[in-house]
């Protein structure tokens, strides 16, 4: 059974820093771009950052610019490191693994998708 399972959402004040991890299992995802979205309430889920399959790009949202870096550990494993957040970075934050190698944005381009992982900023 291929998995994505997200760690490291919590409540932190604002200014501060998280890092998120995505695990994969079941399945290799070395040949597949990775990617992070989010999801506030009452909104639709919206791109974060994405890191192709080498690792070697990145691409961010323009409201992460600067703060976040994304990045790839290994075949299965991504990384979101988050700085300076904000009380509007609030929300879940899923892991997905994309249909190609390399950079996408749309949700549609994206065929495993973890449960989520809960970020809230206080201000």
């Amino acid at each position: 059974q291929v998995q994505l399972v997200e760690s490291g959402g919590v409540l932190v004040q604002a200014g501060g820093s998280l890092r998120l991890s995505c695990a994969a299992s079941g399945r290799t995802f070395r040949n597949n771009a990775m990617g992070w979205f989010r999801q506030a309430p009452g909104k639709e889920r919206e791109f974060v950052a994405a890191v192709d399959w080498s690792g070697g790009r990145t691409n961010y949202a323009d409201f992460v610019k600067g703060r976040f870096t994304i990045f790839r550990d290994n075949g299965n494993t991504v990384t979101l490191q988050m700085n300076s957040l904000k009380p509007e970075d609030t929300a879940v934050y899923y892991c997905a693994a994309a249909k190609k190698q390399t950079i996408v944005v749309r949700t549609t381009d994206y065929d495993y998708w973890g449960q989520g992982t809960q970020v809230t900023v206080s201000s």
